[in-house]
């Protein structure tokens, strides 16, 4: 096979025969549906009611990693974003700026994987691009994706529902994905078993919801993990959020690696994970309807909202003293998603 064909030129992203063979060769055969199918300058879509809509880019490095790549980490971002704000995701947009010399083959397994993972989301990819920059001026592939999802009726997904004595629902081990991909990179023994919990969480959100329509708020704790979700939170609603630190299911691997290298595991990144914050009368059933769904079977009521002091989250430790959890400054592993 001469470089044509085994390597991604500049010509492949100027629109012309290049460019057409390989949606022809590598995009289609994957992705093809009757809406995609077109090739239109745009995608028209059916949906009624409300919707949500989203956007995200994906920089992650290494492309493929324990548990699953820059494929499948574009979809589950872009369809847990709309999930946690109380939509069913239906639609994405995949767009993709390749640097020169890329492979065919990564690019091909990098495409089959965003099928799998949009076909477990029961998703549909309606539309895209793909540019090509000169060598040494990207870094092998960027994703972006943007996503379209029904609001389910009956619910009001906002921090500014929260209010003292709800109860907060993580779903599950947190830390895995940043800990992952640490290992990968610096070539740290962490285990065959552990693996990035990348995943669509719209089943376990869906699930949640038809159970407990009035949970107050969900968010799925990517960059900045725990921490920056809780934080957030607490500033928009104007509430004190304490959370009880042996309450928190942090897998020993990923503590090694928090005792290793100074990290806090509250503020690792996810990429499968969610906190709800519901009332306290109904967390015992959210609970038990999560821990029934294999995403969330891990999931602990780990904290309670407070009224006061505003805007701040607290951590009781293991000593029973209670210290200051802060917004992260900066992402302590950068290029995790």
């Amino acid at each position: 096979m001469d470089e044509q064909n085994e390597k991604i030129l500049l010509a492949h992203g100027a629109g012309g025969k290049l460019g057409h063979d390989l949606l022809d060769t590598v995009i289609l055969p994957e992705l093809a549906n009757p809406i995609l199918n077109e090739l239109h300058d745009g995608a028209k879509l059916k949906v009624s009611g409300n919707i949500a809509f989203t956007t995200d880019s994906y920089v992650v490095k290494p492309l493929f990693f324990a548990g699953g790549d820059i494929g499948k980490l574009s979809v589950c971002g872009t369809v847990n974003d709309l999930s946690v704000t109380g939509a069913v995701p239906r639609f994405l947009s995949a767009a993709v700026i390749i640097e020169e010399g890329f492979p065919v083959a990564d690019l091909k397994r990098i495409v089959r994987s965003v099928k799998e993972t949009a076909r477990a989301a029961n998703v549909a990819i309606v539309t895209g691009d793909t540019k090509v920059v000169e060598r040494g001026k990207g870094d092998a592939i960027y994703i972006n994706t943007a996503g379209i999802g029904e609001i389910i009726p009956g619910t009001d997904i906002s921090p500014t529902n929260v209010t003292g004595g709800m109860k907060i629902i993580l779903s599950g081990y947190i830390g895995d994905h940043a800990a992952c991909l640490l290992g990968e990179r610096h070539g740290l023994n962490l285990g065959a078993a552990l693996k990035s919990d990348c995943a669509p969480l719209n089943t376990l959100t869906a699930e949640m919801l038809s159970a407990v329509p009035d949970i107050a708020v969900m968010r799925d704790a990517t960059r900045g993990g725990v921490a920056a979700v809780l934080n957030e939170i607490a500033v928009a609603a104007k509430v004190g959020i304490l959370i009880d630190e042996e309450a928190i299911p942090v897998r020993e691997e990923v503590r090694g690696v928090c005792d290793l290298l100074g990290f806090d595991v509250l503020q690792l990144a996810n990429e499968g994970k969610l906190i709800a914050i519901v009332p306290a009368a109904k967390a015992e059933t959210l609970l038990s309807v999560m821990r029934r769904n294999p995403l969330g079977q891990n999931a602990a009521i780990i904290g309670e909202v407070r009224d006061s002091p505003q805007g701040t989250v607290g951590l009781r430790t293991a000593l029973k003293s209670i210290r200051v959890v802060d917004m992260p400054a900066a992402d302590i592993v950068p290029r995790i998603c």
